[in-house]
C-alpha cells in the first residue's frame, strides 16, 4: 500500500515553535527548512510527500514544484490550503493509497477523516520528525564508527555534490 502524506505548510510552520519564531523574521527560510525535514521524512518513511501553502502568502497562479522530492504546491490565488489539501485528498484516496494529512486545524481534522484520510497533528509529525532525525544521526554514528575516516578531504562543492546524489538529486 502505497502512504501519501499531505501537509498544511504554514499550518505546521505556526505550530513548530523553531519555525514559527523563524517565520516572523524570514517566511522563505521557515519554509525552505520545513521541506528539508519534509524530505528526510520522506526519505526514512518512504511515504510521497506533498506540503500545500497557501497562496495568499505567495500571490498569483498555482505553483508546483519538487524540491528534494517533496512535492511543493502554492495553491490558486484565491485557494486556500485547506482546500487543496480536501482536494487531493479526495483525489488520490483509493484501495491501494493510505492518504495521511498533517495539520492542527481542528475543522480541516474532521473533513478528510471524513473523506477516509488519517489525520496526524503538527505536534505528532513534529515528534515523528525528531525521532527520524535521532535514528539517522545513530545511523550515521554507528557506520563512522565502522569505517575509518576518509584520508581524501573533499572541496565543499565535491561533497555538496555527494550530498545531492545521496537525495537522489541531480
Amino acid at each position: 500500500m502505497e502512504n501519501i502524506l499531505l501537509v498544511d505548510g504554514y499550518n505546521i510552520i505556526g505550530a513548530w515553535p523553531e519555525l514559527r519564531s523563524l517565520r516572523d523574521k524570514d517566511l522563505e527560510s521557515a519554509r525552505d527548512i520545513l521541506i528539508e525535514k519534509l524530505a528526510e521524512y520522506r526519505a526514512y518513511t518512504g511515504y510521497q510527500v506533498l506540503v500545500v501553502f497557501d497562496a495568499h502568502m505567495v500571490p498569483g497562479l498555482e505553483k508546483k514544484r519538487d524540491t528534494h522530492k517533496v512535492k511543493v504546491i502554492f495553491t490558486k490565488e484565491n485557494e486556500t490550503a485547506d482546500e487543496c489539501i480536501e482536494k487531493l485528498a479526495s483525489e488520490l484516496n483509493n484501495i491501494k493509497t493510505q492518504i495521511h494529512v498533517a495539520t492542527s486545524d481542528f475543522t480541516e481534522q474532521w473533513v478528510i477523516f471524513g473523506q477516509g484520510a488519517l489525520r496526524k497533528s503538527a505536534r505528532e509529525l513534529r515528534n515523528e520528525v525528531i525521532e527520524i532525525e535521532g535514528e539517522i544521526k545513530k545511523n550515521v554514528d554507528i557506520i563512522r564508527e565502522k569505517k575509518p575516516i576518509s584520508r581524501i578531504t573533499l572541496s565543499d562543492q565535491v561533497s555538496e555534490v555527494f550530498e545531492k546524489w545521496r537525495r537522489g538529486e541531480k
